[in-house]
This record gives C-alpha cells, sequence and structure tokens, in this order.
C-alpha cells in the first residue's frame, strides 16, 4: 500500500477499543473514492492518498449530515472525512464557485451569495438559512472565515445546531490576542513582553513602541494568518504599521482592534497541535492531549510557506514543557475540540506563548502524518460528545513530514505577490510514494482575486528527515501548473538550502538567504552544461519529429527527407552564448556543450507534461512549458523555469541582423505589480512626490500594500481611484 503509514501504537490502541482486526482498520484507512465525482476529479483534485492510519468505526452514530462553512481545500478535507464515517455532508458556495470541487464532491450544495467574501462565505444569515433549508445537524467551519468568530456559535446554538469547534467561551477567550495573553500569563505560560491593552491610535501607538524598545510587532488583536501584521524598527514604521494594520483588521476580521508586543528578532515558530476533551454536565476531570509540534519558522508577511513535524530544533524535554505549558492554557478556558498553541522559541530554547488557533489549522496533515490520527475525526466525535481513545503515552512521533504550500503567487516579487488566471494544465503528484496533496481545484479552475491563493497544501512523508525532504523534491519537480504564476521554484530552493537541511532556520530564514529578492535557482556548471545539453536534446526531438509524416500515395514527386549527422547549435541563457553540437541514436542523444560531451536519454515524449531525462546517470524531471518556432524555449529545470533562445548555427549567424525591440522607460510609470483593489489614492496630478512617497495602496487578498514612486516628479496623470479593480501591469499614476 505505497504511500500509506501506519502508527502502530494508535492503531493497536484504537483497534482493541473498536474491537477491530488490524486489516479492518487497514482497510477503513485506504484509498477513498467518491460518487457522483468525476475520474479526474477523484484522480487529481482530493486527498487521494491518506497519511494517516486512522480508525473509523461504522457502530458510532455521530451526525446524518453536516454543513462545512468554508470553500477550497479544507472543504474537501472535512467533506472526505465525513465520507469515511458516513456522514451526508452539505456545501456552500458563491456564485462563481458554483463549479468548484468542493461542491461536486458534498451531497447537496447552496449557494450563499455572490463573490466577495463579505456577502458569501462571511454572510451568516445566508448560511443559517442553507442550514435550515437542509436541516444540517452540525457545522464544520473549517479555517479563516468564520472558523474562530463567536457570534456565528451562538446563532448556531440557538438554532440548536452543533458547532464542530470549542464553545463561545475558549473562541472569544483565545481568538482575542489581548485577552489570551493575560489568560496564558494567569495559567503561567511564557509570554512575550508588551502592551496587554488596545492600542487607541497611532500616537499612542509610538509611545507604547517606545516605551517597549524596539523593534516590536504591531498585531490584529482577532487576526491570524499574518493579515494585520507589521514589524516596526522605529516611529514612522509603526504609524504606517498601526494604519495598515488597522485596515486590514477590519476588512479580514471586522475588528480593527490592535495591541504592540516585543519582537522577538530570530526567533522560530513552534505550534503544538492538541485535541481536548472536556466533558459536559460539570464534569471538571476532562481529558487532554498534546500531539507533539510543529516546525513553522520558513514564513514570508508572516504567512507560513514550509512546515514539518516534529520539529529538528526541539529536544524531548523542552517539547514535553511547551506541551504541559499547552495544556495548561486550554484548561484555563476548558476548551473542547482541535485548537493549535504557538511559540516563538529563541536559540537557546526559551520559549513565549504567541496565540492560540481555535480551529483547525492550515498544517494540520504533518500532525495526521507522525501520529497516525485524523483531526477532522476528532474534532467531529468530540463535538457529538465522545471521549478521546487515546492517553498520552499513545501518541508517537512516528517518521518525519513537510508541507510545502502551493500558491498562485510570483515569488520573484517580495517572495510571492498574488496571480490570477485559470488553471489551463494541472497534475499533482499523487503516483509518487510518501505524498499526499490536500487541494480543490482542477483543470479550468480560476484563481481569483476574492479568496486565497492556495493551490493546494503538498505533504510528503519519509521515515526520517531526509527522505521526507527527498521526496518533496521530487513532488515538485513532478508538479504540473500550467496557466498561473505559482511559487514552486521557491519551495524547491527552500527545502534544498544548506541551511534549512541543518535546522539553521528562523522566521527571518528568507530574507536572510536572500537579501536581495529570490532569484531562482543558481546554476552550477555542470548543472548548466546538463540544461543546455536537455535543451540541445529538445530541439533536435522536435525537429525530428517534424520531419515525419505520411508520403502520399502514387506521388509523382519523391520527397527527400533531410539526413542530418550532426546538428551545430547556438544556445542562449542569460544573455550568455553558447554553442552545441547534438547527434542522434535513437532514444540518446550525444550532445557536446562547450566543450563537455554529455549523453542524454529519454522516451521524448513531447506532447508529456512531463519528461524524464537521464545526464549521464543522473535523473532528473523537467517540464517543456513552451516551444516556438522562432527558437525560445521555456524549460521548468530543478523548479525553476529558464528561458533558452536556441537555433541553428546558420539561423543564429542571420538572426543578427534581426532588430531588437527598444525597452520602454519606466522610471516615470507605476504599473500595478498584482491583480488587487484601489484601496486609496494618495496624490493627484501636479503633486510633488519624492522617491519612496506612498502613491496608492493596493489590496490583493486581504493584504495591503503600498505603492511608492520610483524617482522625485511631479505627478502627470493618474488613472485610477479608490475602489477600482486592477490586473497586474495596469498604469496606476505617470510622473513627468
Amino acid at each position: 500500500m505505497a504511500g500509506l503509514w501506519v502508527s502502530l501504537g494508535s492503531l493497536v490502541a484504537a483497534g482493541r477499543r473498536a474491537r477491530r482486526s488490524p486489516q479492518q482498520l487497514m482497510q477503513s484507512a485506504a484509498l477513498w473514492t467518491l460518487k457522483n465525482v468525476s475520474h479526474h476529479s477523484r484522480q487529481h483534485l482530493m486527498v487521494t492518498r491518506s497519511l494517516c492510519s486512522a480508525g473509523y468505526d461504522s457502530n458510532e452514530k455521530t451526525f446524518d449530515k453536516i454543513l462545512v462553512a468554508n470553500r477550497g481545500e479544507i472543504a474537501c478535507r472535512v467533506i472526505k472525512t465525513c465520507k469515511k464515517m458516513g456522514i451526508k455532508t452539505v456545501a456552500i458556495h458563491s456564485d462563481v464557485d458554483t463549479s468548484s470541487v468542493h461542491v461536486k464532491m458534498a451531497d447537496e450544495a447552496v449557494c450563499v451569495g455572490p463573490a466577495p467574501t463579505s456577502k458569501s462565505y462571511l454572510n451568516m444569515e445566508a448560511i443559517l438559512e442553507a442550514i435550515r433549508k437542509t436541516k444540517a445537524q452540525a457545522v464544520h467551519p473549517g479555517y479563516g472565515f468564520l472558523s474562530e468568530n463567536k457570534e456565528f456559535a451562538k446563532c448556531l446554538a440557538a438554532e440548536n445546531v452543533i458547532f464542530i469547534g470549542p464553545d463561545t467561551h475558549a473562541i472569544q477567550a483565545m481568538g482575542d490576542k489581548i485577552e489570551s495573553k493575560l489568560l496564558a500569563k494567569k495559567a503561567k505560560v511564557n509570554t512575550i513582553p508588551g502592551f496587554d491593552g488596545v492600542v487607541k491610535d497611532a500616537d499612542e501607538a509610538v509611545r507604547i513602541a517606545r516605551e517597549i524598545g524596539y523593534p516590536v510587532m504591531i498585531k490584529a488583536s482577532a487576526g491570524g494568518g499574518g493579515k494585520g501584521m507589521r514589524i516596526a524598527w522605529d516611529d514612522e514604521e509603526t504609524r504606517d504599521g498601526f494604519r495598515f494594520s488597522s485596515q486590514e483588521a477590519a476588512s479580514s476580521f471586522g475588528d480593527d482592534r490592535l495591541l504592540i508586543e516585543k519582537f522577538i528578532d530570530n526567533p522560530r515558530h513552534i505550534e503544538i497541535q492538541m485535541v481536548f476533551l472536556f466533558q459536559v454536565l460539570g464534569d471538571k476531570h476532562g481529558n487532554a492531549l498534546w500531539l507533539n509540534e510543529r516546525e513553522c519558522s520558513i514564513q514570508r508577511r508572516n504567512q507560513k510557506v514550509v512546515e514539518e513535524a516534529p520539529s529538528i530544533f526541539l529536544d524531548s524535554e523542552t517539547r514535553r514543557a511547551m506541551g504541559e505549558q499547552a495544556v495548561a492554557l486550554a484548561k484555563a478556558v476548558k476548551y473542547s475540540s482541535a485548537g493549535t498553541v504557538e511559540f516563538l522559541v529563541d536559540s537557546k530554547k526559551n520559549f513565549y506563548f504567541l496565540e492560540m488557533n481555535t480551529r483547525l489549522q492550515v498544517e494540520h496533515p504533518v500532525t495526521e502524518c507522525i501520529t497516525g490520527l485524523d483531526l477532522v475525526q476528532e474534532m467531529i466525535r468530540v463535538a457529538k460528545g465522545y471521549p478521546l481513545r487515546h492517553k498520552q503515552a499513545d501518541i508517537p512521533i512516528n517518521g518525519w513530514a513537510v508541507e510545502c504550500r502551493v500558491y498562485a503567487e510570483d515569488p520573484y516579487k517580495s517572495f510571492g505577490l498574488p496571480s490570477i488566471g485559470r488553471l489551463s494544465q494541472y497534475q499533482e503528484p499523487i503516483h509518487l510514494p510518501g505524498v499526499r496533496v490536500d487541494s480543490g481545484i482542477q483543470p479550468g479552475s480560476d484563481i481569483s482575486i476574492y479568496y486565497d491563493p492556495m493551490i493546494s497544501k503538498l505533504i510528503t512523508y519519509g521515515s526520517d528527515r531526509t527522505e521526507a525532504l527527498k521526496r518533496m523534491e521530487d513532488a515538485l519537480d513532478n508538479y504540473v501548473i500550467r496557466g498561473v504564476i505559482h511559487n514552486i521554484a521557491l519551495l524547491r530552493e527552500v527545502i534544498i538550502n544548506s541551511r534549512f537541511i541543518k535546522g539553521d532556520i528562523n522566521t527571518k530564514f528568507l530574507s536572510d538567504v536572500y537579501p536581495d529578492g529570490f532569484k531562482g535557482h543558481k546554476l552550477t556548471e555542470s548543472e548548466r552544461n546538463q540544461l543546455l545539453a536537455i535543451a540541445s536534446s529538445l530541439f533536435v526531438a522536435s525537429q525530428l519529429r517534424a520531419q515525419h509524416f505520411q508520403e502520399p500515395e502514387n506521388s509523382r514527386v519523391p520527397i527527400v527527407k533531410p539526413q542530418v549527422a550532426n546538428w551545430e547549435l547556438s544556445i542562449k541563457l542569460n544573455d550568455e552564448v553558447h554553442t552545441a553540437v547534438a547527434s542522434n541514436n535513437g532514444k540518446t542523444f550525444s550532445v557536446e556543450v562547450d566543450g563537455s560531451k554529455l549523453n542524454v536519454t529519454s522516451t521524448w515524449n513531447l506532447a508529456s507534461p512531463l519528461l524524464s531525462v537521464n545526464v549521464d546517470g543522473t535523473q532528473r524531471t523537467i517540464q517543456c512549458l513552451s516551444r516556438e518556432a522562432g527558437g525560445n524555449m521555456s524549460i521548468q529545470f530543478l523548479g525553476t523555469v529558464y528561458k533558452v533562445h536556441i537555433l541553428t548555427k546558420l539561423a543564429a549567424e542571420l538572426n543578427k541582423f534581426m532588430l531588437e525591440k527598444v525597452a520602454e522607460d519606466t522610471s516615470s510609470t507605476l504599473r500595478s505589480p498584482m491583480p488587487g483593489l484601489v484601496v486609496a489614492i494618495s496624490v493627484k496630478p501636479g503633486d510633488m512626490v519624492s522617491e519612496g512617497q506612498e502613491i496608492c495602496v493596493i489590496e490583493a487578498m486581504k493584504m495591503q500594500n503600498s505603492m511608492t514612486a520610483g524617482k522625485t516628479g511631479k505627478v502627470k496623470s493618474v488613472h485610477c481611484k479608490a475602489g477600482d479593480t486592477v490586473g497586474e501591469g495596469d498604469l496606476l499614476v505617470e510622473l513627468q
């Protein structure tokens, strides 16, 4: 059963309690199929391999029907477990999500409004009406949207509908960063020094920041997911941070309250995943488990990019201490569901409480992989009132798991500015061992400005960290995404970086390793020659294929097919011109590149999105993204897309006489670097602006970005206004 691992400790314990044989448990954790979903959806869109070993007892009754108040991959993830438990599901969707995968997976679906989240996925009245209409008994909120909204939980309780999550008291206490910090102190949990009240305005923010001492972190009290967070190193950055954080907080959470605390420099971001149960009817002796930690230090804009479990940094003593403090905090608020306590850890392994998320986390799959538990199943059981089936001693650390968040983002712009578009081709690497993909998209899906640009969560599991990382490297090479810009190049570079492999990581990893921004993979001389040899082989293979055609019967003019023994080529890569000579012998090309001879072997199926190539014994998986008659070729090699211009020697000599297009002078124009919504315009025609001065603010995927002038000058014209939707490259402002 490739791609399926079993946690023996939890499997045996679960089997004894449920009185099921190991064979039955293995069968229940095997590959799953769905009715009413196309073969393509089953194969490529959903979680087709489960890397957890949870048993499902068909005799344990929970709910008949659950409404999933979310969209995308997390909605698919919840529906998957509900199917295994024999529970019918209801999907909600906006009008632009009518054909989405989560809608197809569910037994029923209800439209709750137009595309904007405030009118659909945050529209409580419409969702409550969907619950009444479908007679759903419980609601799973996923993460984001209404997952930590206490008012929504109260409304459900009033309708006699179960909220699959903690009670409103715990949501209120832990969802508010100010209140949670006070409770953490009371529970004797280590906390970060800072101001424990609400910051009223920018002036007070500056005063508090000076008292704490720079640098400081400005955070939305009701925030999460990196939204409403800014680091400030001086008074000016504090004022700007207060403005942007409060605006983002109001937009994302409907709550603009902020707090300020000391920014811990060079920290690691580590989470303790927990599942808790506190019995109802006055039982004060509930069960509580901590399910080990997740390392989440690789971040950009305070949002996680790569996660793993366990952490390479923690020892068993620190792990236990963090777990015990996490349990203490949960007991302080009588927490009952799956939740996550986040800590910052310094180089001396001192740890500080960051926040508690009263919901399922995006990165929960890595915990499932190393423990063998299904956290969604545990949430559903706890919500129904069942006790936990495991003791703390039953919770193992089996193997290692790594998760990469695959986004529709341009990693060459601030490590990832959103990209929109339609997926023209999409193929997940689920044919590889130890790979799990949580997604909610299919070929033809649109990545829009309305929602988070996540494409999927790519998870790999191995017996140790080395195996898990190698499997991730292979999975990223075999992931086919066409139609949108994606961040696979950045993800691959992170996991092969020597610092990352050694475990020398912190939340500033990306800015430390790439101080001038991400530039893609830097080829060694050997890798460069491999790429040039592969490009030469692809070029010749396509030329040879073009010569193979059916000769007409009874043709009066015989067709003479040219026979070329050696192809002399000129290849331009990164503004450098290289010479190559290629010859063909069946499936193998012999290519001499700049004096080095390489043998390249493949099936040369040019119609396939993936091509496995052997270069002198080294196996590579490449993707030829485009080939043009003019010699331009785009090849994804080692995760990075390289532009290659390849011509025969004669064509290259003639190409010198072709005029080149003069590059546009862009110093006097400001164009939008991403699709988004214009929130504010700070200038008007005739204004004088200085280099670096704010011109306008663009909101993309709930994140606000300040657009600044590239030089000093007078504003000639403004081509947008507040409220306009702009695309990538759209002209915003012109300077004289």
